[in-house]
């Protein structure tokens, strides 16, 4: 496929311009005009794109690429090697950060929610990407993080009442804990996200409504992968998840 019309499907399929973001989305370092093979991860590490070459891929595909607003802007050290690693190989990297986050079918918080089984039946927060749901049946607090546990591969930090009763969830993936006080006036019985601040914790056990940290890579894994698998299904291109263990 052609790597314009590739940049130009991603754009439109995920609302590019819909969004306000601190990077930019689409593509981040320009590579070879073909692509035929794709690596998807959910951030633009080292370890990412040594597999990439390893596996001779055309592009990268990720959720966290580079140039964050307010980050150190000279190409030195870490930011110099992985770029020259692109840039050496001829390899593109696309990044799609807010706007993989929110897809409705695609995205972040549609793939955990499907993962996990719950039923989703609002969005709120900033840009609407957090999402509102109903577990399937009301369970404890201490079920959900299991199952939240036997489902991501990882033990989530459990803030609240192990034996309050849980119906209704909020959900947003990531670095989502500032979203944790409008999630409360959706009126949920539990907040789900990947990080923690030390302030979450006063939150939770002055407001009644639990929270589990599922952590930011682990809840970030799902959207890549589909996306991966709608490019491959829709254009016939190869696409394959590398994960790179991230314990945050």
């Amino acid at each position: 496929m052609n790597r314009a019309e590739l940049q130009r499907y991603l754009d439109t399929l995920l609302d590019v311009g819909g969004f306000k973001d601190y990077c930019p989305n689409g593509l981040q370092v320009e590579g070879r005009v073909e692509v035929r093979r794709i690596v998807c991860g959910v951030t633009a590490s080292q370890a990412l794109l040594d597999a990439a070459v390893a596996k001779g891929a055309d592009a990268v595909l990720v959720h966290h690429g580079y140039f964050w607003r307010g980050e150190e802007g000279r190409i030195t050290g870490m930011r110099k090697r992985r770029l020259a690693t692109l840039l050496n190989n001829d390899i593109n990297l696309f990044a799609y950060h807010l706007p993989l986050d929110a897809h409705a079918e695609l995205g972040n918080n549609a793939q955990l929610g499907k993962l996990m089984g719950w039923q989703a039946d609002g969005r709120f927060g900033e840009q609407e990407l957090g999402w509102t749901g109903s577990l399937p049946h009301e369970t404890s607090l201490t079920a959900l993080a299991r199952q939240a546990a036997a489902r991501l591969g990882r033990e989530p930090l459990v803030l609240g009442d192990v034996d309050r009763l849980v119906r209704r969830v909020a959900w947003c993936t990531g670095g989502a804990q500032g979203y944790f006080e409008q999630a409360i006036a959706t009126g949920v019985d539990c907040f789900v996200s990947g990080e923690v601040s030390e302030q979450t914790t006063h939150l939770a056990r002055e407001s009644g409504v639990a929270y589990l940290a599922v952590g930011h890579h682990a809840s970030e894994r799902y959207g890549v992968q589909a996306l991966g698998r709608h490019l491959a299904e829709t254009f016939g291109i190869e696409a394959e998840f590398v994960e790179v263990d991230n314990p945050v």
